[in-house]
């Protein structure tokens, strides 16, 4: 019986882990935002988009920077955009699927 070796994968997604935790957020935004929980889900969608971007800034995915660059603006809680209805509620769920496909395709060689 052979024994094969595990090489670990050539390149890491360093925004998986931030991209999954804003997708979360972002899907319970609709809730969250009926309860004193709403700067929560600003803080943590802004946070998350600013990591994100970064990480995306570092693997030579510019794109994705100006996606979570508007991210982090809309839900920026500092000077909080007074959203709400149908439009917004969308715009939780866009977003965090943008979350979600960037955590999954951003990736940089491993170092």
């Amino acid at each position: 019986m052979t024994s094969h070796a595990q090489h670990p994968a050539p390149f890491q997604r360093n925004a998986l882990a931030p991209g999954l935790l804003a997708a979360i957020v972002l899907f319970l935004a609709p809730v969250l935002f009926q309860t004193s929980w709403a700067a929560v889900v600003l803080y943590v969608a802004a946070i998350g988009a600013l990591i994100v971007a970064w990480f995306a800034l570092q693997a030579r995915q510019w794109w994705w920077t100006v996606v979570f660059g508007v991210v982090a603006v809309l839900w920026n809680p500092v000077f909080p955009f007074a959203f709400d209805g149908p439009v917004w509620t969308a715009a939780q769920f866009v977003a965090a699927v943008a979350f979600l496909v960037a955590g999954a395709v951003i990736k940089s060689p491993r170092s």
